[in-house]
């Protein structure tokens, strides 16, 4: 029976040896522990505090806030130190603090520590922490009690305001207010993978009684390691289309997610018949009559009741929706949002199976009022409607929630379409790493592993670190097990609560896959080595699923190859899934010197070349028949194809016909021109990246150039960012995509290899025709990379700077002579 911890296990226990000694952690684990927290702030009065008996309740939003007075003296160095559960936001008047904090695994809470120095004033201060408190499962956020442990520490070290158990001399006590009262409580969740949406009822005076609060149990701490956002203010940079809207009297068969109809104890929100009201249904109730002729409605615009405008923010950006409006009666003001305008120009704040939508009911009274969302959401396009009474639009804009931009990274060259996926994928690597490498920030916000293979490579190559990675693997590490998951198997995503026991056994073998490229971009032996335990087990799941032939044979739950037909083919064998086994049993022998790991690599490999291979292409799958045999059906797809090779299940050299045949027969436009059509289609996701993988081993640079365009180029062209699937049909904004910058660093720059372990650059200057010139700067550890090529006079010259402690080789592999 898998041993599991439910909810309140992780948070009695106060100490990481207590934590050890309850979850049975050999001494090598409880030193990985030590030396993950070993570097965590310390709090020096704060305690952790809530509402008294509400800390296990869904969606409480509480305001936590302290006046203090601080010495000009003082100001500097002056932070805010803070930890809970679930979010907050921290306000210091009416300037904004932060958002936090960092999220961690079960039972761990990062600590924050804001800069406020730049925001106090001598004297009186008021701060503010907004905090809501979901306890609903989610792939975004863990279902943990909720609670905030805060202080505020001058520059001279001293504590001026905490939450504290009990009065203390010379620091000031937060008290807090239920805001419960004015975010509505009993709303729909946003979407299957997050919680709950944003409904405000907005009052021109405030009630000011403070809850009573109770002291929460001691929590364990990591620091946060991540850097902090920046937060910038983006503005809309055009206006779209005005319109009126007309409610519906009966909306027939409105259309409502699972995360509205499927409440359960697996999926945890409140019931259809406990709402207060259901927005999504409002919100398509509304029809709108667009009229091309009227003026736009921009900032000082008034709207009146049945007035809509749509909004352009220029990219697909992250953010916190905010405006100030200028009211006088009871108005009602909704904001719908998405990353693209659907057929008919409109935004469909349905499209991607969530409820995108935040309503305001703003009391009557004449007031200039700002309004901001507390979660982040995306999207290029937003709507503003006024459903009741008017506002004066003052101004509108999206709080920019993302990694912060990475000013020492460039790349630029003769061709502007190489610019332009550049930027689409930092954009698209910023929006999914703030704290986690999410596969999208917008629908899920969730660490998802297979997504974060690619985009530690572009945050590797964008950065020079790998803080995010380091997080995104010590969230792993630290929980002994995973509640309602089998013994040994990890989250598909994370940190999450999988109540209903999903997992994708695939996605576990690509967190193997990355730690051994990690292990070159990190000296982090910390993790490494805290990990091998998870890895054991994890090979001891799988091998309960080693048939007679040694392959994996009826994986459990929701086996996963790529958003394409390959989907179809998971069972009984599936080819692509044991491809990526013996890649990983390889990998985690060599990393762990498991000779018996790679041993068994070897025979599977040998077994799948056995099966797999028709004598034309890979077939996908066999199955188990009545009488016991295994057959072998002719199901081809082009991923199929990508895994035999990237994971070295098939080499050019051992295949050499089918490698010509996927390098000069398949690509971007293989389908329209009728080729292979008995071939599956691959899709963004994962399959045309590994396709630009293979053009890299193969030196087809020119070839290279051309298709990453056209895989590319119109998903930048639309949202600025880069997409999940090869159509606007779902996520516009997903993190893997972001590979396109390693890509354009290597295949097309030329900085060929980075081992920052082994301090090694590997410079290869490329044959790319057609393109003139090449540059950029590439961050590494202790510096950066600075490169330039151009072609003059049918030769070309370079220019190269590294930091020192490297060794450098570089190859002219242009055709051309070098000068």
């Amino acid at each position: 029976m898998t041993h599991t911890l439910n909810r309140r296990s992780f948070l009695k226990t106060g100490t990481l040896a207590g934590a050890a000694t309850m979850c049975g952690l050999p001494d090598f684990e409880l030193q990985a522990l030590e030396a993950q927290s070993a570097d965590a702030p310390k709090f020096q009065k704060a305690v952790p505090l809530w509402e008294k008996g509400r800390e296990e309740e869904m969606n409480v939003t509480l305001v936590f806030y302290a006046e203090f007075d601080v010495d000009e003296d003082a100001i500097e160095g002056a932070f805010l130190r803070s930890t809970g559960s679930s979010i907050m936001r921290v306000m210091l008047g009416e300037k904004y603090v932060g958002y936090g904090p960092a999220r961690g695994p079960h039972g761990w809470f990062r600590i924050d520590e804001w800069d406020l120095s730049k925001l106090l004033t001598k004297g009186k201060n008021f701060l503010t922490i907004e905090v809501a408190g979901y306890n609903s499962n989610s792939y975004y956020l863990l279902d943990q009690p909720s609670f905030l442990q805060a202080e505020v520490v001058d520059g001279n070290g001293k504590v001026l305001a905490a939450t504290l158990a009990a009065r203390e001399k010379d620091v000031v006590p937060f008290n807090a207010l239920d805001y419960t009262k004015y975010r509505v409580q009993k709303v729909q969740r946003f979407s299957f993978q997050r919680p709950f949406i944003e409904v405000y009822k907005v009052p021109r005076v405030h009630e000011i009684e403070p809850v009573k609060l109770a002291k929460q149990p001691e929590v364990k701490y990591l620091p946060r390691r991540v850097p902090y956002p920046e937060f910038a203010v983006l503005e809309p940079t055009g206006w779209g289309k005005t319109g009126k809207v007309t409610k519906l009297e009966k909306l027939e068969h409105p259309w409502r997610d699972r995360s509205l109809v499927n409440i359960s104890p697996q999926l945890k929100g409140y019931k259809i018949d406990e709402l207060e009201l259901i927005l999504s249904d409002e919100v398509q109730a509304l029809q709108t009559t667009f009229d091309e002729n009227a003026e736009p409605l921009g900032i000082g615009s008034t709207y009146n009741a049945g007035d809509c405008q749509i909004v352009d923010f220029g990219a697909n950006y992250c953010g916190f929706f905010g405006m100030e409006v200028q009211t006088e009666g009871e108005t009602e003001i909704v904001l719908t949002f998405d990353e693209i305008l659907d057929p008919s120009e409109d935004v469909n704040f349905l499209r991607l199976g969530t409820c995108s939508a935040i309503k305001w009911t703003l009391d009557k009274g004449a007031a200039t009022t700002s309004l901001e969302a507390f979660e982040p959401q995306v999207g290029r396009y937003a709507k503003l409607h006024c459903l009741k009474g008017s506002f004066t639009l003052k101004k509108l804009y999206s709080r920019e929630y993302a990694y912060p931009p990475t000013r020492e990274a460039s790349f630029d060259s003769a061709d502007p379409r190489l610019t332009k996926l550049y930027k689409a994928g930092v954009l698209t690597f910023r929006e999914n790493s703030v704290d986690a490498f999410t596969d999208c920030p917008h629908r899920e916000r969730a660490g998802w592993l297979c997504d974060s293979f690619f985009t530690a490579r572009s945050a590797f190559d964008l950065t020079g670190k790998t803080d995010v990675e380091q997080v995104f693997y010590e969230n792993y590490m630290l929980p002994e097990s995973f509640e309602c998951l089998p013994d040994g198997m990890l989250p598909m995503c994370y940190p999450a609560d999988h109540y209903d026991g999903v997992f994708i056994p695939n996605w576990a073998m690509w967190f193997v896959a990355e730690l051994r490229e990690y292990a070159r971009r990190s000296p982090d032996q910390t993790t490494i080595k805290g990990l091998r335990k998870k890895i054991e087990k994890l090979m001891a799941f799988f091998e309960q699923y080693e048939n007679s032939d040694g392959l994996l044979e009826k994986l459990p739950s929701w086996v996963f190859v790529e958003w394409s037909k390959a989907n179809e083919f998971v069972q009984d064998v599936n080819y692509p899934s044991n491809m990526l086994y013996a890649y990983v049993l390889d990998t985690a022998g060599e990393m762990y010197d498991v000779p018996k790991w790679t041993e068994k690599a070897a025979k599977i490999r040998d077994k799948v070349r056995e099966q797999s291979f028709d004598g034309e292409f890979f077939v996908d799958h066999a199955v188990r028949k009545v009488d016991g045999s295994l057959e072998i059906l002719r199901d081809r797809s082009e991923i199929c194809q990508y895994f035999a090779f990237f994971f070295e299940t098939a080499t050019p050299e051992t295949y050499p016909e089918l490698w010509a045949t996927l390098l000069d027969e398949f690509g971007p436009n293989r389908i329209k021109e009728g080729g292979y059509p008995e071939v599956h289609k691959a899709n963004a996701f994962v399959g045309n990246v590994l396709r630009l993988e293979l053009l890299s081993q193969a030196d087809r640079g020119s070839q290279l150039l051309d298709e990453s365009v056209a895989y590319n180029e119109y998903m930048a062209d639309l949202t600025g960012t880069l997409w999940e699937n090869d159509g606007a049909y779902a996520s516009c904004n997903h993190g893997f995509a972001s590979h396109i910058v390693r890509v354009l660093y290597r295949d097309v720059l030329g900085i060929a290899d980075v081992d920052a372990v082994g301090k090694k650059i590997e410079i290869r200057i490329p044959k790319v025709e057609g393109l003139e010139w090449a540059a950029g700067v590439q961050p590494v550890p202790g510096g950066a990379i600075k490169l330039r090529w151009e072609k003059k006079d049918g030769k070309i010259a370079y220019t190269l700077e590294t930091p020192d402690g490297y060794a450098v080789s570089v190859e002219n592999a242009s055709g051309l002579e070098a000068i």
